[in-house]
């Protein structure tokens, strides 16, 4: 507990009356090894990350309050190339300090539980690292060995402790109490983590394995109980099993507050305005304080607690909850940053820091042929193959054992730097030989999280229908028509890795640039195939891609969120890596599964960027030349339908 100045209380410990106190919960989750306000990917500063930045709001809140804790609610020990250079450089030695767990040292945390990406390095590199917190680590269903009651089990690390402190009063008078901390992980880290887990450790249900703990921690004195769940704010159904089950959980009786994370999303917020027991404006679940403290250091969950001595113990008698972020977007979509970073906490992990920029600089792995995106909306493209292949890779061990193991498997993949507004410099472009972490963020934009949909042959047309509303429509017979159109941004093109098809020009597009139907007679895509049969209706695939566009992001046929079969806690990016890293070199050329329909007589031009000039001879399943200059710098191509 931190003593306060008389300057700047919060209102709770100015109004605390003799036998009150103020506590100020404070909650940190998803750092995911984000400890400097950088991105390592990029190999440039962010101000929109970073426990360094958050450490400036723990500061503050320390001084407003008479008392309070700082908890972390798991996923730290993964996430970003400063963890992953750890793990498979540097290694953990008996004895060694993990930076985070270094940085969470000086910041001086009171506890932290397991978030599912705590085991990604295996149990061996988690156990190493937690061994050097000065806090306790906590976790209460994930087991070593599984009796009939949870309380029976032999657990992997405590699953709960009750942390004996001194809280000040209104009066200035310090009173002993037992604040008891128990964490929950998603019972799913035995499908992600399978590989490490699978005879090693058991999961059992966040909400049962509460049930039986809670009151045992009661009965051994605890005046205040707190859930770190690392797992979301979701149904209020209880599932068996689930893995978002924060708000069932907020349902046990003992339980006087919730720290929640997994989502990467903030609470309280309107995100969450409409779910059943959940109170977005207020903080609450079945008005039990709860928060969740956004990913990577964006923000510092922050519960105000109000307790009262209830004969020999305490009782929370009011709660008030709010977030502190570390920057806010302006309107033109620019960050400015509200804090700046602690030294203390950035000097504890500054050679790591650097260590780190030198591994992203250098080469995880070789690519045997350029990897470049100047032709991706024309032709199957490198670039977008590499991802496919990756992600391909990645869901098949997933899915491995499993009722979907037998159907086929696709990929889904965009190509997100094809030019456009981003003019003629905004492509990919890595040469053959060394490929570094950081080009992995010039193959993959975006933060995120890999998915699996199970679709029908049906769906599987209308997903590359709706892909195929980038081009414009072409009439056979005339030279020279541009080909695409503008309005149609290119991380809406899906390329679908697994089966062959066509792109009929000639026919009018059954969606719009929006996703909205159009036409629905219209059929551009022909010559649909699967091992070299005609893909029906009926059939069944599982396809692999990303969390936005299986959530429904682009409107894609057959990805609107209610075919989802698997949710990977691994970003698309972190799936390239692994991938590169494993394969030691990489051959990612196109195979041309998709090419445009013979449409004789008929030309069409395109932009791209000036230096793909020395890659179009290479282009598969298109006929290509130079066409002169385009307008604001691009290079104009002529292709032969």
């Amino acid at each position: 507990m931190a003593g306060a100045s008389l300057l700047s209380l919060h209102p709770f410990s100015a109004r605390a009356a003799v036998n009150q106190a103020h506590l100020r919960i404070m909650e940190t989750t998803d750092l995911h090894v984000h400890v400097f306000p950088y991105n390592y990917y990029a190999d440039r500063p962010d101000d929109t990350v970073g426990l360094a930045r958050t450490a400036a709001h723990v500061a503050d809140i320390r001084a407003e309050a008479t008392n309070s804790m700082l908890l972390d609610n798991g996923d730290f020990l993964q996430g970003n190339p400063l963890g992953d250079y750890i793990a498979y450089e540097r290694g953990m030695k008996e004895g060694d300090l993990h930076p985070v767990i270094a940085a969470m040292n000086t910041l001086g945390f009171d506890a932290s539980t397991l978030g599912n990406h705590e085991f990604n390095y295996g149990l061996d590199f988690l156990m190493k690292s937690v061994a050097g917190a000065n806090f306790p680590v906590i976790s209460a269903n994930v087991v070593k060995e599984m009796a009939a009651n949870p309380t029976g089990d032999k657990p992997l690390m405590k699953p709960y402790v009750i942390l004996d402190r001194m809280v000040t009063d209104g009066s200035g008078v310090e009173h002993p109490i037992r604040v008891g901390l128990i964490g929950f992980v998603p019972p799913q880290i035995m499908n992600w983590d399978r590989k490490h887990l699978e005879g090693n450790v058991k999961t059992r249900d966040i909400v049962e394995t509460a049930r039986a703990y809670v009151p045992q921690m009661k009965e051994e004195g605890a005046d205040i109980i707190i859930a770190l769940s690392h797992s979301g704010i979701g149904s209020a159904d209880h599932t068996e099993g689930m893995e978002n089950a924060s708000v069932p959980l907020a349902e046990v009786e003992g339980i006087d507050a919730l720290l929640t994370g997994h989502s990467h999303l903030v609470f309280p917020s309107p995100t969450y305005d409409g779910f059943a027991a959940v109170d977005a404006t207020k903080g609450e679940i079945h008005g039990k304080p709860a928060t969740m403290g956004g990913f990577w250091g964006s923000h510092l969950g922050v519960i105000d607690l109000m307790l009262e001595r209830d004969g020999g113990g305490w009782r929370v008698l009011m709660h008030e909850v709010a977030t502190r972020p570390i920057y806010k977007r302006n309107e033109d979509r620019s960050i400015t940053p509200l804090v700046e970073s602690v030294d203390t906490v950035e000097s504890s992990v500054r050679q790591q820091h650097e260590e780190t920029l030198a591994y992203v600089r250098r080469a995880v792995g070789k690519t045997s042929a350029p990897l470049y995106s100047y032709f991706a909306l024309v032709a199957d493209d490198p670039s977008v193959q590499i991802v496919s292949i990756a992600q391909t890779w990645y869901i098949k061990q997933m899915l491995a054992g499993t009722k979907y193991a037998d159907l086929p498997l696709l990929s889904a993949a965009a190509p997100f730097k094809a030019g456009g507004r981003g003019g003629p410099d905004y492509y990919t472009d890595v040469p053959v030989g060394d490929v570094a972490i950081k080009n992995v963020s010039d193959l993959y934009l975006y933060p995120n999280t890999i998915r699996a949909v199970k679709i029908t042959g049906a769906q599987l047309k209308g997903w590359l229908e709706r892909s195929a509303g980038m081009f414009n429509q072409i009439t056979p017979g005339e030279a020279d028509q541009l080909l695409l159109n503008t309005a149609f941004p290119s991380y809406n093109f899906d390329v679908m890795d697994g089966v062959s098809y066509q792109i009929d020009l000639s026919q009018p597009s059954r969606f719009n640039a929006k996703g909205e139907l159009a036409d629905a007679e219209a059929t551009r895509i022909v010559n649909l195939t699967y091992e070299g049969q005609p893909v029906t209706d009926d059939m069944e695939f599982v396809v692999a891609t990303n969390n936005y566009r299986a959530s429904g992001g682009g409107s894609f046929p057959g990805a609107m969120g209610d075919t989802i079969i698997f949710e990977g806690p691994d970003t698309n990016r972190d799936v390239i890596v692994r991938y590169i890293v494993e394969q030691g070199t990489i051959e990612p050329s196109a195979d041309a599964n998709w090419t445009f329909a013979p449409i004789p007589g008929t030309t069409v031009l395109f932009d791209t960027g000036p230096k793909a000039t020395q890659y179009a001879a290479d282009v598969k399943g298109v006929q290509i030349e130079p066409a002169g200059e385009g307008p604001d710098g691009f290079a104009r191509f002529r292709i032969t339908l």
